[in-house]
């Protein structure tokens, strides 16, 4: 790890634990969206990138979603905040047990607003319980259906089995969205390089409705978004 790499570490882990504190005292929906919103806008702004969005306009600005994304960066949950900064929408974010344990990140993930979902439980039911509860109180739901970030030479990987699964039992509109530029490159060359201006684009697609079965999710995914296996 060179000087930079360590200085946007330390940076990062300095930020990271700060917010993790103030979304500890945060007690709206609202109140969060604010504090991860300001988060997103310091970190990007330390990296030089801008969010460019394009199809917002599919987004109702206060509706409820399962929002679903493609992964490839630990920067991800935060470009999607800068995309939706805009709109009310407040989502919890599905997160596996190791971010929850994390040192960098578990004060934030778990403060910040997220469901943990531990695969090696045979427990489900409690995952689906935290879901009902969550979107009772208006939020959404946001999840990366890759189960993890995609470090292959694809556009994306393989869906892990049951997104639409968390649709159909909440009844919940589907919002699909595609970080089309490949946020890990985008962060390794803005650590590099801090005085370069990038831009990581973001694209919203037509909510898919819950009901709808004539597609498989990911197929429906993959065709909106013209993206390669």
């Amino acid at each position: 790890m060179n000087l930079k790499q360590i200085q946007i570490a330390i940076y990062s882990l300095f930020l990271t634990n700060k917010f993790g504190f103030k979304l500890n005292k945060a007690t709206t929906n609202a109140d969060k969206k604010k504090l991860r919103l300001e988060y997103a806008v310091s970190l990007f702004s330390k990296l030089n990138i801008e969010i460019v969005v394009s199809g917002l306009d599919k987004v109702n600005p206060d509706g409820q979603y399962l929002l679903l994304s493609n992964h490839r960066s630990i920067i991800d949950p935060c470009v999607i905040e800068m995309a939706l900064k805009d709109t009310n929408v407040f989502g919890l974010w599905v997160a596996k047990k190791e971010l929850y344990n994390s040192f960098f990140f578990g004060k934030f993930v778990r403060n910040g607003g997220s469901i943990l979902l531990d695969r090696g439980s045979n427990k489900m039911s409690q995952f689906f319980k935290d879901i009902k509860k969550s979107l009772s109180n208006n939020a959404s739901i946001f999840i990366f259906p890759e189960g993890t970030r995609n470090v292959q030479d694809t556009d994306l990987t393989e869906f892990k089995k049951g997104t639409q699964l968390i649709a159909v039992k909440n009844k919940l509109q589907i919002l699909p969205v595609y970080i089309r530029t490949n946020s890990n490159t985008a962060l390794k060359t803005a650590i590099k390089n801090r005085e370069k201006k990038l831009q990581i684009e973001v694209e919203f697609g037509d909510v898919i409705d819950y009901k709808d079965r004539t597609m498989d999710l990911e197929q429906a995914y993959r065709n909106m978004f013209d993206t390669q296996a």
